[in-house]
């Protein structure tokens, strides 16, 4: 069996995801596809992922323009029902695999809070959610893009109020306007358009899937079978991530073992031995040697996709877990070098990003992360960014 042991899987991570000196890319989409795919449930984290990667002439706006102007990028819900920025190509298989179970269970649920509420009897709410679906539909089309809040101006079953969780320490009133596009982005039939405000903002324009994809996403990502799709995404993971076990491409992708297994079972992969109690996997035509690059610096958003590509992470985290997530297992920013954590980062409200090392790698390397601060610092300009997700470090270094 071949083995990969933690130093060339680090020298994996550093080419491939971009983040040594010499894999620094200023296309914008390139880097969006060796990734598979950007964590967006935080907005920000889009951008700096991309900032991060940089050669140095992608920016905040070329990162919009791929997003909003060209639309070779689309953001939806995917893996473990978050949100993502896909290349449009990945759309389809990311529909496929999650994202269509999704929709089947959310619209159970939002069917579930409609008759709690009291707005519709149970046996006829499906029906009353397709009417609403198909008048907000009409809306969109008519607009192009609207917010929320301007649909429901113009459709009255998005103005209806849920209640949820009833009696729990969790109650909640909500809008029947968040639920309701909520399922039809997951239908594959609305797409997440441009932000109001700047691009740390997370209120979306919505927009028509057929103005983002030819045809439209309603039309085409209903012919890829969910079996199909589910082995196009666990190929296009372990080419990006591999080697890593089932449970890590389970974990990434939010799909149960046995329908990582049977997609496993499709494609041409080899196990290695990758030092742990279970063996990992990697394509069968992905066995050369991945010789390492020259040591670089980057400095990783909150809930990158680098950190968060793996299930089991000692090999490149450390010890360092604790001060760099919550204890809901979200990743806060991270400093990396030589393809592993060694610190995290944080930016002040006077704009100024600060680092700080967890463990001793030399003065080289603190210097070399303190230019990578300034040179992030630059790039993000009069923008303040705040993570949604909180992490001890962050906390501490931002105060």
């Amino acid at each position: 069996m071949r083995t990969i042991g933690i130093d060339e899987r680090r020298a994996r991570v550093a080419r491939r995801h971009h983040l040594a000196a010499e894999a620094r890319s200023d296309d914008v989409v390139e880097i969006v596809r060796d990734l598979v795919a950007l964590h967006s449930t935080d907005p920000a984290s889009v951008i700096l992922s991309v900032l991060a990667r940089s050669a140095g002439a992608a920016d905040a706006a070329a990162v919009e323009r791929e997003l909003y102007d060209v639309r070779s990028l689309v953001r939806m819900l995917g893996m473990r029902r978050t949100m993502w920025v896909v290349p449009v190509e990945l759309a389809a298989v990311v529909h496929g695999a999650c994202t269509r179970a999704i929709e089947v269970r959310e619209r159970g649920r939002l069917v579930k809070y409609l008759a709690e509420a009291g707005v519709v009897d149970a046996d006829v709410g499906p029906a009353w959610l397709a009417e609403v679906e198909e008048a907000t539909l009409e809306a969109l089309r008519a607009a192009g893009e609207a917010t929320a809040a301007e649909l429901a101006k113009d459709v009255a079953g998005l103005r209806e109020r849920l209640h949820l969780a009833v009696g729990t320490k969790w109650e909640a009133v909500q809008g029947s306007s968040t639920r309701v596009l909520f399922v039809l982005a997951a239908s594959g039939r609305i797409v997440r358009g441009r932000p109001r405000g700047s691009w740390i903002s997370s209120q979306y324009r919505w927009a028509p899937a057929s103005s983002w994809l030819p045809g439209g996403m309603d039309r085409g990502l209903t012919l890829l079978p969910t079996g199909v799709a589910q082995v196009e995404l666990v190929w296009k993971w372990l080419a990006a991530f591999g080697p890593g076990t089932v449970v890590d491409l389970a974990w990434w992708t939010g799909l149960t073992v046995g329908e990582v297994r049977r997609a496993v079972a499709d494609l041409p992969t080899v196990e290695v031995d990758v030092g742990g109690a279970k063996p990992g996997l990697v394509l069968a035509d992905d066995v050369d040697v991945v010789a390492a690059p020259a040591p670089s610096v980057a400095l990783l958003p909150a809930l990158d996709p680098t950190v968060m590509g793996w299930k089991e992470r000692s090999w490149y985290l450390g010890d360092h877990g604790p001060a760099l997530f919550d204890r809901s297992g979200n990743a806060g920013p991270t400093v990396w070098w030589d393809g592993r954590v060694v610190g995290g980062w944080a930016q002040r409200k006077t704009g100024e990003i600060v680092v700080r090392l967890l463990e001793d790698v030399g003065a080289e390397v603190a210097a070399a992360a303190a230019a990578e601060a300034a040179r992030l610092e630059s790039a993000i300009g009069p923008v303040r960014v705040t993570p949604r997700f909180r992490t001890p470090l962050e906390r501490e270094l931002s105060a």
